[in-house]
This record gives structure tokens, C-alpha cells and sequence, in this order.
């Protein structure tokens, strides 16, 4: 059971830093959306 947890992280690890990466360009993109008004 630990050899098939382990081979699952190790598959996966390549997608969580994607979906990483994507939740936070999203956070970012949220934030300076929101932040534009004002510099305006």
C-alpha cells in the first residue's frame, strides 16, 4: 500500500504544480482586476 501512495505522489507531482501555478495566476489576475478602478 505505501509503494502505490508513493507511485501516485510521484505521478501527480507534475499536475499539482500546474493546478498550483494555475489557482495562483488566477488569485493574481483577481486581485489586480480588482485593484484597477482605483488606479484609474
Amino acid at each position: 500500500m505505501l509503494n502505490d501512495l508513493k507511485d501516485i505522489c510521484l505521478r501527480a507531482g507534475p499536475t499539482l504544480v500546474q493546478d498550483a501555478l494555475g489557482a495562483t495566476s488566477l488569485i493574481v489576475m483577481l486581485v489586480v482586476g480588482l485593484h484597477i478602478p482605483g488606479l484609474l
